[in-house]
């Protein structure tokens, strides 16, 4: 029986706190756990949640991955604690290492998360943040794993803006060696900072390329990704947001120029008619209900080897 082992890292801010094997030996064990019925005892266990944006899919695949592996959770509301209060990081976290094993959150800023991991002797686990979501980013590329086998032919085009989940794909395919393509309108490119991150990881000057036309971009790709045009807190964009990325839909007319067996994901919650079609969210080519169960699986594989 595959069994978990301790990350390099102790926290997982990023993509890039793991290597290639231990992304790879993260995959197989959440295929493990989602095609068998592995048991671990996590009875004392307790993972705490601080979500200071809201959330369905991360909140719930958190509590029941960690439910599954026999542990507890305890969500810490900023609302209805003094987190949200006022208190500092650096008593925050060194009371709650007295009483939880181990913290995911979900915040705006990066540097919030980098705080809570300097006065942390317990895993923070980044649930999303505006720069990164580095557990989607499992669960999509476990998705494209179990589509095509490996990832030796997959070609993944990001379609729309370049936000949290376009730079989370950006780094773990440069792990993995992935051909990740961002199609965008200019002004909209992903953060410089990410792409040189990407290019210190893996060298090749072919893995990363960016697009302004769409249409360009899915030649050839075999993964069509999308995600919504305008994140939590971007509210006050959505109408400039909503014009600019006019002709970046995710519909048939793409579908018929990417690869014939080309998959479509997106990470939810999906604006249908706007970044992606209602016709194309619900064919055949669609795995984006599976890439969502996936995340249970992935921080369920995340939270077994951190806790171990």
């Amino acid at each position: 029986m595959i069994k978990p082992y301790k990350l390099s890292n102790k926290h997982f801010l990023s993509n890039i706190d793991l290597s290639k094997d231990e992304v790879i030996f993260l995959l197989k064990l959440a295929k493990s756990f989602k095609n068998t019925d592995l048991e671990f005892n996590f009875k004392n266990k307790v993972l705490g949640l601080i979500f200071d944006k809201s959330s369905t899919r991360t909140r719930v695949s958190f509590q029941v991955a960690m439910q599954r592996l026999g542990g507890t959770t305890i969500e810490l509301n900023p609302n209805t604690s003094q987190i949200g209060r006022g208190e500092l990081i650096k008593d925050t976290a060194r009371v709650l290492n007295r009483y939880c094993d181990a913290l995911a959150i979900r915040t705006f800023k990066h540097t919030t998360l980098e705080e809570y991991a300097k006065w942390s002797s317990k895993p923070i686990i980044n649930a999303l943040t505006d720069t990164e979501h580095p557990c989607q980013a499992l669960a999509d590329f476990l998705t494209i794993q179990e589509e095509f086998g490996d990832f030796n032919n997959a070609i993944l085009t990001f379609i729309g803006d370049s936000n949290n989940v376009a730079n989370s794909l950006i780094l773990c395919g440069a792990i993995l060696g992935v051909e990740v393509r961002i199609a965008c309108p200019k002004g909209y490119s992903p953060n410089p900072q990410v792409i040189q991150k990407a290019k210190e990881i893996n060298k090749s000057d072919k893995l990363l390329k960016i697009f302004n036309d769409p249409n360009t971009a899915v030649k050839g790709a075999n993964v069509l990704y999308t995600d919504v045009w305008s994140s939590m807190g971007e509210e006050s964009k959505k109408e400039v947001k909503d014009k600019d990325f006019n002709g970046y839909t995710i519909d048939q007319n793409l579908i018929n120029q990417a690869n014939k067996d080309a998959i479509v994901l997106h990470c939810l919650p999906a604006y249908r008619g706007k970044e992606i079609s209602e016709n194309v969210m619900e064919s055949e080519k669609s795995r984006i209900f599976e890439q969502a169960e996936n995340r249970m699986h992935v921080q369920q594989a995340l939270l077994s080897c951190l806790l171990s």
